[in-house]
């Protein structure tokens, strides 16, 4: 995986002319409705095993228990979480390893698992094309989030609510060679990169929001010590590092995390400041790689 810069041709959608709670809001703080300029937030971490023994977690529920065994200890600590609203052209996929874009979905409503394999994914393939300047794109995974569903499936379950990467440079070489097998030998001789395509469904998310640590944490700011790889049978823990939101996304809006090269952290996180009455989070995350000539 060689050094590859994102095209500037992704800053072409700027992201919001007014917040939808109104920018004048901003100065009122007695208004219910003001946007929070940060909030103060419990994101969980995640504590390796002792003794080196090596950590795994179920990504698939227990048929009984409902429970997803694991060996990691978690760790919840008390983090301040900026509100990007209105900086969010000072984000960008190579310096902060995520970046927010405005672009509505042609595809709607996101319910059927067949019909955004056929419609979503065409259209998800040429967007990324279009904000990243690759050649070529393959998907990888789909997942539709939705808090409180019972149903826990491989293409629908809850916010993840653990501080997190998506993939190690290790098994992004694993993933492609289990992907793309009759191909995987050339492919890992151009650049490539997997990408997480993030966007709210059916309403603004104002209800277990996604903070990045600018990366989803700022790349630059965690330190490999900080973090541990597991066993998914499917990294990390890091307390450095300025950790972002964009309050209240709409459907019509995404945000793009590079998944590999990197250690982008990010997780559904409560949100203390959440206007009474707001939906619960539904969401669709989409994964792919993406390829450069």
């Amino acid at each position: 995986m060689t050094s590859h810069e994102f095209s500037s041709a992704g800053n072409s959608n700027p992201i919001r002319m007014n917040d939808k709670r109104g920018s004048s809001l901003l100065s009122n703080p007695n208004n219910s409705l003001a946007v929070p300029f940060s909030t103060t937030a419990k994101l969980v971490y995640q504590v390796p095993p002792e003794g080196g023994v090596w950590a795994y977690f179920h990504i698939n529920s227990d048929p009984i228990t409902s429970e997803k065994k694991t060996n990691i200890v978690y760790q919840e600590k008390e983090i301040v979480v900026e509100n990007v609203c209105g900086k969010e052209d000072a984000l960008f996929l190579d310096t902060s390893g995520f970046q927010y874009f405005h672009h509505p979905a042609q595809h709607k409503p996101f319910n059927n698992d067949e019909e955004i394999v056929r419609e979503y994914y065409p259209e998800s393939i040429e967007l990324l094309k279009k904000l990243t300047g690759a050649s070529r794109v393959e998907i990888l995974t789909i997942r539709r989030r939705r808090r409180g569903q019972v149903e826990d499936t491989p293409t629908s379950r809850q916010p993840v609510s653990q501080v997190h990467i998506d993939q190690t440079n290790k098994a992004a070489v694993v993933r492609l060679e289990q992907h793309l097998a009759s191909e995987a030998a050339e492919l890992q001789k151009r650049c490539f990169k997997i990408i997480n395509l993030w966007r709210p469904i059916n309403h603004p998310v104002y209800d277990w929001p996604l903070a990045l640590k600018r990366t989803l944490c700022d790349f630059r700011s965690v330190e490999k010590k900080d973090a541990f790889p597991w066993a998914l049978v499917f990294k990390d823990r890091e307390f450095r590092g300025s950790w972002k939101y964009l309050d209240g996304m709409t459907p019509d809006e995404l945000v793009l995390i590079k998944c590999v090269a990197l250690y982008t952290l990010h997780t559904g996180f409560e949100d203390p400041a959440m206007p009474a009455g707001s939906p619960p989070r539904e969401s669709i995350e989409l994964r792919a790689f993406v390829f450069y000539d």
